[in-house]
């Protein structure tokens, strides 16, 4: 692979927030939950932390947990979503705001990967949040 790949750099820096919901993302999986749900988990708790932290301008309390309908039931849409400043955090969120966000080819080839390595050794987000993304600045 050559020094200038697609997969070897991200799009944009790579963020703690980045590495937290991914890491989050892979953790839902492991527990059981579908890949979707998996994904909006992910992205709803990595706002959820942020915003009590002061790191986004998210004004709501990340409690929410309001879905679009795709035809289920309500109940069934309030668990399968939730939300953050009333927007809906969905696998496409996760999709726009990550993967896209530092490129699908470093997400896939490069990201996700390490990301999967480190949680399947067993290492906490805390023990990797900062050093796995030294390679990629």
């Amino acid at each position: 692979m050559s020094a200038d790949s697609d997969s070897d750099r991200p799009r944009r820096p790579i963020r703690r927030f980045d590495v937290f919901a991914e890491y989050n993302r892979i953790k839902n999986e492991v527990d059981g939950m579908p890949a979707d749900q998996a994904r909006g988990r992910a992205i709803w708790l990595a706002k959820v932390v942020a915003g009590r932290r002061g790191m986004t301008s998210s004004s709501g309390s990340g409690g929410g947990h309001k879905d679009e309908k795709h035809g289920r039931s309500e109940s069934a849409d309030e668990e399968k979503f939730l939300s953050v400043g009333g927007e809906t955090q969905t696998d496409r969120t996760f999709e726009h705001e990550i993967v896209e966000r530092m490129g699908r080819a470093f997400y896939e080839g490069t990201f996700r990967p390490a990301i999967e390595a480190t949680h399947g050794e067993g290492k906490r987000y805390e023990d990797i949040r900062d050093t796995i993304r030294k390679a990629w600045k």
